[in-house]
C-alpha cells in the first residue's frame, strides 16, 4: 500500500506535465476533512493518507507518497443544495442574508458570486425557501470556505500575484 504523508497545496511549484500524469484521488468533502484515511487511486492502488491533524484537502492539491510519487486530489461530485436568488423577485443581496444565517449556524458554505452551495439538509432548505431563495438538489464537487480560524488549513492566493503584506494602499479616513 502506498503512503502519502506530504501535501503540496494546489500543486504549487510542480511541473504541469507531472501533474497530468499523476493518478487521481477522487474524494468527497467528508473524506477530504480527515487527516488519516485509506482510499483507492484512479489507477486502482490502495493509499494510506497520513497528514498533520487538522489538514483539509482541496481539489487541485497534490499528495506526495513516501516513494516520491504524486497523487492529484479531485473533489468528487456529491449531493449538494444550490441556493440562488428567486428568479421572479429575488436580489443578489438575498445570498448575503442567506450566507449570514448559514454562517450563524456554523454550516460549511461554498460561496460563488451568483449562488451558494451547502450539504443537503431539509431543515435548512426549508429555511432558505422561506427567505424566498431557490434551493435545488444537485451533484457537484463541494469546496466550502475554510473560515478565518480553520485549523491546519492552507491559504489560497488571491489570484493577483501578491499577498497583503507585499504592498500598501493609501487609506483615507
Amino acid at each position: 500500500m502506498l503512503q502519502a504523508t506530504r501535501l503540496v497545496p494546489r500543486g504549487q511549484g510542480l511541473a504541469p506535465v507531472l501533474l497530468q500524469r499523476a493518478p487521481q484521488l477522487v474524494l468527497d468533502w467528508d473524506l477530504r476533512q480527515k487527516s488519516r484515511f485509506d482510499a483507492l487511486t484512479s489507477d486502482q492502488q490502495r493509499v494510506g493518507v497520513f497528514l498533520p491533524r487538522g489538514t483539509v484537502l482541496r481539489g487541485g492539491d497534490v499528495l506526495v507518497t513516501q516513494e516520491g510519487g504524486l497523487l492529484r486530489v479531485v473533489a468528487a461530485p456529491q449531493p449538494v443544495l444550490r441556493i440562488t436568488p428567486c428568479a421572479e423577485h429575488g436580489q443578489p443581496f438575498d445570498l448575503l442574508r442567506a450566507a449570514y444565517h448559514l454562517g450563524n449556524r456554523h454550516v460549511p458554505v461554498e460561496l460563488h458570486p451568483d449562488h451558494l452551495q451547502i450539504e443537503p439538509d431539509h431543515v435548512l432548505a426549508d429555511l432558505l425557501r422561506s427567505m424566498h431563495l431557490t434551493v435545488e438538489e444537485r451533484m457537484a464537487p463541494f469546496e466550502p470556505e475554510g473560515g478565518a480560524y480553520a485549523a491546519g488549513g492552507h491559504h489560497h492566493g488571491h489570484g493577483h500575484g501578491h499577498g497583503h503584506h507585499d504592498h500598501h494602499h493609501p487609506h483615507d479616513h
